[in-house]
């Protein structure tokens, strides 16, 4: 996909605009098929929570993933999908026993990551199959909101309370069938990863009738030029040895399944947007567009960096520009970026937007969410409409209100 498909595809579908392109996808998804050549029953759970539009889980599905899920509403998108309720993993966080129960009866593999909620569940559901989630208290990602596996998260449960673990696991019979852990996103340590397994390994032989151990993700990719990421490859190599050799050891040969989401739609992704004002004060140039981080929240909530290139003047002279949104709050995208010279109306693009980016936005300032395209064999295919002033009336409900009386 060039840029001129881009500049076409916002000139047939409108601005602001998601694109994403399906050979990335699936170049991306066959890389860490390579990478893992080693182990005999590898499984990839693409985390939906990433990109959840339906026509991208399909997608997902044609590529022989399955579905990592943390939610109710994505267990049904999924089985929507096409997917089979048995390539589906449910892994939520401080849901209700109810939604539990409900996701079982679904057929869904369901994975518990506190104490409480197992005792429950295993006491009335003994039969049932469920993988573990612990917290290996090892943080493998890039800062506290991303890294997940650290000794105050509020994720899984910890190594430190393994024997309470097994006491319950006991005293109910029930049928714990894997084990899994996430240690969090952006994760560049292979040597660190690689400790977290061990600690996986070690939890893994408390039990004897295990089907798979899932390793989570947390892949980093590259937002720009030069940018380090994890060495998948490499990865791949070691972790793939030390597998089989676990296998031999625990007497089974166990299914090994990661659930990558950033790694496999991040850099897909395109989020195209247009100048509506280059405004210019004492000490700045702000390059004003039709978006805001109501489409695109990852900058302000994370300070993650998404590269931005002019599509409607690639080559002209570069200049600095803090690029910012259209909301009534602060909303930069990116402050101080070197970008070729941009006019009111030119089309931006911002880079690595497949991942956390539309399926976080929202109708803040009620503003519409935008259209989202999937390029797929050469085409451009709409896959969300842009919402429109029906749609943020559709749930509301008005009240007919009585006149005031006056005094």
């Amino acid at each position: 996909m060039t840029n001129n498909d881009l500049l076409d595809i916002a000139e047939n579908f409108g601005k602001p605009v998601y694109v994403y392109d399906s050979e990335k996808i699936a170049s991306q998804y066959q890389r860490l098929i390579d990478a893992f050549a080693g182990v005999s029953d590898l499984r990839i759970n693409y985390a939906a929570k990433a990109l959840s539009n339906i026509s991208i889980l399909k997608f997902m599905r044609q590529l022989d993933s399955g579905l990592d899920t943390v939610s109710i509403q994505e267990v049904r998108l999924g089985l929507a999908a096409g997917f089979e309720p048995q390539a589906i993993i449910y892994t939520p966080n401080g849901v209700s026993l109810n939604e539990i129960e409900e996701v079982a009866k679904m057929g869904v593999q369901i994975n518990i990551d506190n104490l409480s909620l197992l005792e429950q569940f295993g006491t009335r559901h003994p039969k049932t199959p469920v993988c573990i989630r612990i917290n290996p208290h090892v943080m493998a990602g890039g800062n506290d909101n991303i890294s997940v596996g650290h000794i105050d998260s509020k994720f899984g449960i910890s190594i430190h309370q393994i024997p309470h673990l097994l006491r319950i696991v006991e005293n109910t019979a029930m049928n714990i069938n894997g084990i899994h852990m996430h240690t969090g996103s952006d994760i560049l340590d292979i040597d660190v990863f690689l400790h977290a397994a061990e600690i996986l390994f070690d939890t893994a032989k408390h039990f004897k009738a295990l089907e798979f151990l899932d390793f989570g993700s947390g892949f980093k990719v590259p937002y720009h030029n030069n940018d380090i990421e994890t060495n998948i490859e490499e990865l791949g190599e070691k972790l793939s040895a030390r597998f089989t050799e676990f296998c031999l050891e625990y007497g089974s040969e166990l299914q090994l399944i990661f659930e990558p989401g950033k790694f496999l739609v991040s850099q897909a992704g395109h989020f195209i947007t247009q100048v509506n004002v280059v405004k210019q004060t004492t000490s700045t140039v702000f390059a004003q567009v039709d978006s805001g981080f109501n489409h695109l929240i990852r900058p302000m909530l994370y300070g993650s960096h998404h590269h931005i290139e002019n599509l409607s003047n690639p080559s002209g002279k570069e200049r600095f520009y803090s690029v910012v949104g259209y909301i009534c709050e602060t909303d930069t995208f990116g402050s101080n970026r070197k970008i070729a010279e941009i006019t009111e109306g030119d089309l931006l693009v911002f880079r690595n937007c497949g991942a956390y980016c539309f399926s976080m936005a929202s109708n803040y300032n009620s503003r519409y969410r935008p259209a989202e395209v999937l390029w797929y064999q050469g085409q451009a295919h709409l896959i969300r409409k842009r919402e429109t002033f029906e749609d943020i009336m559709n749930n509301q409900v008005e009240i007919v209100f009585k006149p005031q009386m006056q005094a």
